[in-house]
Order: C-alpha cells, then sequence, then structure tokens
C-alpha cells in the first residue's frame, strides 16, 4: 500500500476542498401553468408533467 513521503500542507489540503461547491437547481417553464419546475418533476403547483395532468389537488371547502 502506498504510503505519502511527506506531509500535505493545510493549505494544499484546503484548496482541493475548496472545488466542491454546490450549484443551483436547472429548473424550467411548467407547460401548463408557466411556474418554475425542476427537470423531470410533477409541478407541485398544477400537477401536470409534460403537458398531461398527472395530480389533481383537493380543492378546500371552508
Amino acid at each position: 500500500m502506498a504510503v505519502p513521503k511527506h506531509k500535505t500542507s493545510k493549505q494544499r489540503t484546503h484548496t482541493r476542498g475548496s472545488q466542491w461547491k454546490t450549484s443551483a437547481p436547472a429548473l424550467s417553464e411548467c407547460k401548463n401553468c408557466h411556474s418554475l419546475v425542476k427537470s423531470h418533476r410533477v409541478c407541485p403547483v398544477c400537477g401536470s408533467y409534460d403537458g398531461e395532468l398527472k395530480i389533481e389537488h383537493k380543492q378546500d371547502n371552508n
């Protein structure tokens, strides 16, 4: 098994770790209600996916 010959400095370790960045989620427009939705997901506003209604929302009668 390989063993390092020299100590890895703190700067080198932190520089390597600094490359892990998060990116903003890819959002696309819903074809039905035109709200922003994550790709390949059912729209939480209108319940449609790929132009078809997949989830029907219950209406509250107060």
